[in-house]
């Protein structure tokens, strides 16, 4: 079947497409719609034989990767250079089919990065669209790496950090979520923790970015664009709240002291002789994980909390019980909870020695199996 000249192609901003779908945190502004957090999308039915879609790419050094779904089905996975462009999605499809589409941000919001930003414009299609309906469910991932999907692309001897090794799709985020029938958000970032970052940076911890759109990016231009707006938990509430954090803070204790170069102070979490946890910075991790589950449930009231942990090691994961079980003593609040995730292994790993496709398949396949139980009440 051939396609449609452009001449017969009809261009429509995303503002003016009421069945249009978002996935992720936004600032609800969509002239033009900017996606912000790993596994953010643009979702359509359309009934057409072409579809386009008007894309724009900005960055200093991390590019952005999307990939194309097609009925649930990835067919495309590209990088966007900077600049305003159109992108093909389909052409030469059967223009009475219904098709569902979905293009996925692969990569994490850079907080390194200041220029670095995505955004979409418009469509361009010779047919009309559909509403698309919500699923059942809805959960909220909050995670580092591993739930940015860094290493799930890429053979296991790769050790560049660059974008093309992270993906939102092959992602146990994405996999849980479908197995689940959810909607799902995610807040990740590679090397944060709960209390600090891998090199003990105490600035790179997720519970104090949480309630802002996309706190973490830098920059005058992602300013801009509302990043650091207020989130409006209001408008999506999650049934279920996955945290995978510490993977990050135990990589502090192995890793040398950070200083802060504005005002000279040493920061690090200390390991004793023997190689053990010093007490007061693992009383510190602990309290950090506290405080967080009480602003999770602040922020999402009627959430179940689930901490996860455990695919690149267990080391902290006494900490984490004794840690979650303070919260709950404290409260009363038994609607949390921990679970165990398979760790990975040689055969299981990916690039950049981070969890590989198999290790997030394990992960989803496990971690769905248990959300199930909370949702049904089971």
């Amino acid at each position: 079947m051939s396609s449609v000249s452009h001449r017969q192609l009809q261009v429509q901003p995303l503002a003016e497409i009421g069945q249009l779908k978002i996935h992720g945190r936004t600032t609800g502004e969509l002239a033009p719609l900017t996606l912000f957090w790993t596994g953010s999308a643009v979702e359509l039915n359309v009934r057409a034989s072409e579809l386009w879609m008007e894309a724009e790419s900005g960055y200093d050094h991390h590019e952005s990767w999307i990939s194309i779904l097609i009925n649930n089905v990835p067919v495309s996975r590209q990088m966007l250079n900077a600049g305003r462009h159109w992108i093909c999605v389909f052409r030469g499809m059967n223009p009475e089919r219904v098709k569902n589409i979905r293009l996925v941000k692969e990569v994490q919001a850079m907080s390194g990065d200041p220029g670095c930003y995505l955004q979409f414009h418009a469509v361009r299609t010779d047919g009309g669209f559909l509403p698309v309906e919500d699923k059942p469910y809805r959960i909220e991932f909050v995670g580092d790496s591993i739930t940015s999907g860094e290493g799930v692309i890429g053979a296991k001897a790769e050790e560049d950090w660059i974008p093309a090794w992270f993906s939102g799709v092959h992602n146990y985020t994405a996999m849980t979520a479908e197995a689940v029938q959810a909607d799902y958000r995610v807040v990740s970032q590679s090397g944060w923790g709960v209390l600090s970052s891998w090199d003990n940076n105490p600035q790179g911890n997720i519970p104090d970015i949480y309630e802002q759109v996309c706190g973490l990016l830098t920059g005058h231009h992602n300013e801009a664009l509302g990043a650091h707006q207020k989130n409006d938990f209001g408008s999506w509430q999650p049934d279920v709240v996955v945290v995978n954090l510490g993977t990050n803070d135990d990589g502090a204790f192995h890793s040398p002291e950070w200083q802060d170069e504005t005002t000279g102070q040493r920061y690090k979490q200390r390991l004793k002789e023997d190689g053990s946890y010093h007490e007061e910075d693992l009383a510190a991790f602990e309290s950090a994980v506290t405080k967080f589950v009480g602003k999770l449930r602040t922020c999402n009231p009627d959430a179940h909390i689930v901490w996860v942990y455990g695919m690149l090691g267990l080391s902290l994961m006494p900490a984490i019980y004794r840690a979650v079980d303070t919260y709950i003593k404290s409260t009363g609040d038994r609607n949390v909870s921990v679970f165990q995730l398979p760790d990975t292994t040689s055969e299981t790993i990916g690039a950049r020695t981070h969890p590989g496709l198999l290790a997030h398949q394990q992960t989803a396949q496990e971690l769905s199996g248990y959300i199930r139980g909370l949702l049904s009440g089971s």
